[in-house]
């Protein structure tokens, strides 16, 4: 296996509304998102740090970097998946979030997960 493939974690988000905790008056819509992480590489690999960037529909973005996820940092092995939810409140009813996840394999060697730009919307926002 090539270095470039012992590196690699593939990461797979789901996000939803939450009516239940938005006030769409008061300029408040919750989110949540669901995270899986797979470690699709050759080498076990640490989670050590977040960084996302979080944009609502007037172009007013949050950056946001932290250690870990949901106050761990779980340790994939080769093969293995990590899943967590967490969650977001915009001003808008319409966002994306994207962002990185700094992950360190066993040998020391330091990598980027990407994640992927992903939508949250009300429903009926999008068609």
């Amino acid at each position: 296996m090539s270095d470039l493939n012992a590196y690699r974690v593939a990461v797979q988000v789901r996000s939803r509304y939450l009516p239940e905790q938005s006030e769409p008056d008061a300029q408040r819509y919750a989110f949540a998102y669901t995270v899986r992480l797979h470690n699709a590489g050759g080498v076990a690999a640490r989670l050590l740090s977040r960084h996302w960037l979080i944009t609502d529909a007037e172009g007013r973005t949050e950056e946001v970097r932290g250690d870990g996820v949901v106050g761990v940092q779980p340790l994939l092995q080769p093969g293995e998946q990590y899943e967590y939810t967490s969650g977001a409140v915009l001003k808008t009813s319409l966002g994306t979030m994207q962002g990185s996840y700094l992950m360190q394999a066993v040998d020391g060697t330091r990598f980027a997960a990407d994640i992927p730009a992903f939508v949250l919307s009300t429903p009926r926002i999008l068609h």
